[in-house]
């Protein structure tokens, strides 16, 4: 988040109350405050009522709205709390009204809603939205002997109208495409449309959608919590495989409709005596991303149509890319990323030109702006 903000110019001061922060945060040009984000004394050092936004991200969901009450009472600020727990989601809209928060964050469950809405069209590897979700930019690869290979651009158009072959990444290498570029098997084609007319993409190209109809979640976090509740309510089948006793006891009572496995997933036998290859989904959830990155491999190997890869160190993404961990997904990165949105439209203004969203895409390398 620090980065990201960073990167936009605007005046950030980070508190911690661990001291090895600073070497943590001394590449980026921003002022560090030690000390508990809670504390009165502490805010006002970090500046408090000069500040336009307060957030709150610590791992403990009570301090980060303690943080932020006691920022508000003592200054007129915006303020965003992270908040974790699954006990307070009902009481969440009350709590933001309670304490003025502007706006809170939950890692695991923006997570968990990101993946439901790549399961729903399992051929898109990414989704990003415009335009209040009317709009979309989705990534595909272009597989061998589909009708996109060898064929260009201005052809696709006469046949899929509506539609905008935005980037095309090939090897590692971006192209902003012309009309007159030629797309190989093996390419990853971003493609903006309405998000009826990129259904109508998927029929024109002979893609069949794929229908997910049973999920193995790898993994009893509270993210897969989340995402099987969804999954449960839109009818589809759910399995969980989970090596922690208690945990498996507490979802087998929070989740009555879900299978859930006591077992390792990360043991190749016992992914197949529970079905990985009759899965039309596989989603790794683990808290560890080698073991992820791992199990997402096998699953590709052995032919799941689509895997969804859950990581929170950046890096290993561009490492594997196109390696077979199908979807990624980032909790911080999602989440971060709000933010950040919502800092945008806090410096927007009635005159116009002001950026609305942002996305920033292929390892960074490529910016979509609205």
């Amino acid at each position: 988040l620090t980065r990201q903000l960073s990167r936009e110019d605007h005046d950030i001061t980070v508190i911690d109350s661990n001291p090895r922060v600073n070497e943590t945060l001394e590449k980026y040009d921003v002022m560090i405050v030690n000390g508990n984000g809670a504390s009165l004394e502490t805010l006002r050092e970090a500046g408090v009522e000069e500040a336009d936004l307060v957030i709150a991200a610590t791992s403990s969901d009570e301090i980060n709205m303690l943080c932020c009450v006691t920022a508000k009472y003592f200054a007129d600020v915006h303020t965003i709390a992270r908040v974790r727990n699954p006990a307070y989601a009902e009481q969440l809209i009350r709590l933001r009204r309670e304490f003025g928060l502007s706006m809170t964050i939950n890692p695991e469950l923006q997570a968990a809603n990101e993946i439901f809405h790549l399961l729903q069209y399992p051929n898109f590897l990414k989704r990003e939205s415009f335009a209040k979700g009317r709009i979309e930019i989705v990534e595909l690869e272009v597989k061998a002997g589909s009708r996109l290979a060898d064929i260009p651009l201005h052809q696709l158009y006469q046949v899929a109208g509506g539609i905008l072959v935005c980037a095309v990444e090939r090897k590692g290498e971006i192209t902003i495409p012309n009309g007159s570029f030629v797309l190989q098997a093996g390419d990853h084609i971003h493609v903006t449309a309405q998000v009826l007319n990129l259904a109508m993409l998927l029929k024109t190209l002979e893609i069949t959608p794929q229908r997910v109809r049973q999920v193995l979640i790898i993994g009893g976090s509270r993210t897969a919590f989340h995402l099987a509740k969804r999954l449960i309510k839109a009818g589809i089948g759910v399995k969980i495989i989970e090596q922690d006793h208690q945990r498996c006891l507490e979802l087998a009572e929070q989740l009555p409709k879900a299978s859930i496995i006591e077992g390792d997933g990360s043991q190749f036998q016992l992914l197949a005596q529970e079905g990985i290859e009759e899965s039309n989904a596989v989603v790794t959830l683990t808290n560890m991303d080698e073991e992820n990155i791992v199990i997402s491999l096998y699953a590709n190997h052995v032919g799941v149509p689509k895997v969804v890869t859950k990581v929170n160190r950046l890096e290993y993404t561009n490492m594997f890319d196109g390696s077979g961990l199908g979807s990624v997904i980032s909790p911080r990165d999602l989440c971060s990323a709000n933010i950040v949105h919502y800092v945008r439209a806090m410096g927007n203004t009635p005159e116009g030109g002001s950026m609305l969203s942002l996305h920033r895409m292929i390892g960074e390398r490529l910016e979509a702006l609205e």
